[in-house]
């Protein structure tokens, strides 16, 4: 099976979901859905269609896309099954990632900067 996500990699995925995520759903298949509801989420969120622009963008702008959906299928993969983490660990971790997903979610919503991004690059 391969990754079938626009912006993240299924290792991407697994780095942000860490030590102790469930086997089971921190495997390529899962990441795959969890990273299209991802990308579906913050492209109904934004009210732009990334997936049909990416190739088109920008690493930095690539970049914040790869956080905000590895970031949301992190949380996914995490909540499948918090069994393998204490509680603190699990909310730590759902803490940073929601923080990191709602950060770039805010900078991928803010009119300006999402002229600049889909802004055609400069020589």
């Amino acid at each position: 099976m391969a990754d079938t996500g626009i912006f993240a990699t299924t290792a991407q995925v697994q780095a942000k979901a860490g030590a102790n995520a469930s086997t089971t759903y921190n495997a390529e298949s899962y990441i795959n859905q969890f990273m299209t509801e991802a990308e579906s989420l913050i492209n109904c969120v934004t009210c732009y269609n990334w997936s049909d622009a990416y190739t088109t963008l920008n690493v930095d702008v690539q970049g914040i896309l790869k956080l905000a959906a590895s970031n949301w299928a992190a949380i996914l993969v995490l909540n499948a099954d918090p069994t393998g983490m204490s509680a603190r660990e699990y909310e730590t971790r759902l803490d940073v990632l929601t923080m990191g997903f709602n950060k770039a979610i805010q900078q991928l919503k803010e009119v300006s900067v999402k002229t600049f991004m889909k802004a055609p690059t400069s020589p």
